[in-house]
């Protein structure tokens, strides 16, 4: 009979934990699911400990979003993780937006400020869809919806929006729907 031992070493400061088994040489690595907001305050301490400005900053309105939000709801409440997404996802395009109003008055240092605090900020949202899973998620939203035409936009609209929160723009499952149902 063979026993085997199983250690679990668990670091709360990175939010990984190593799970040793003794018979064998190799370690698993396993990522503990944190909350955003706790994936911040992570963040937010290792980018003043780099002394990384950029970071920093981008950091720092993200925690500021997310205290307002909880502020708004009430005093005991928590946010989850769609808001938590949601408040991520309007930091990313109010940046890209700014980035593109200061490229456009030749303010190339402010521009590049602002990519890079969204590209800080974007790691932070799920990965994007190519064009093709869009599609084939959007064509089955509508046939899960029974929309024929354009006038049906708004009911394949709202189901898309719920499905694909943080994993698609706006714009492109609006541009999507409308090229598939006209």
């Amino acid at each position: 009979m063979v026993v085997k031992t199983i250690t679990l070493y668990i670091n709360n400061r990175n939010g990984y934990c190593f799970i040793s088994l003794n018979d064998y040489t190799e370690k698993l690595l396993i990522q503990i699911t944190m909350s955003l907001t706790e994936q911040i305050a992570a963040d937010l301490i290792k980018a003043m400990k780099g002394n990384d400005k950029v970071a920093l900053e981008a950091i720092r309105a993200a925690k500021t979003a997310f205290l307002l939000a909880k502020s708004e709801k009430g005093t005991d409440s928590v946010l989850s993780g769609e808001e938590e997404l949601k408040i991520i996802q309007k930091l990313v395009k109010q940046r890209r937006e700014s980035a593109a109003i200061y490229k456009e008055n030749n303010r190339q240092d402010l521009s590049e400020k602002e990519t890079i605090e969204a590209d800080v900020l974007e790691k932070y949202l799920p990965a994007r869809l190519s064009d093709e899973e869009l599609t084939r998620i959007v064509k089955a939203i509508i046939e899960r919806t029974g929309a024929k035409s354009l006038a049906e936009m708004g009911k394949v609209m709202g189901a898309a929006t719920k499905e694909l929160a943080g994993k698609a723009d706006g714009k492109d499952i609006s541009v999507k729907v409308k090229q598939l149902l006209g």
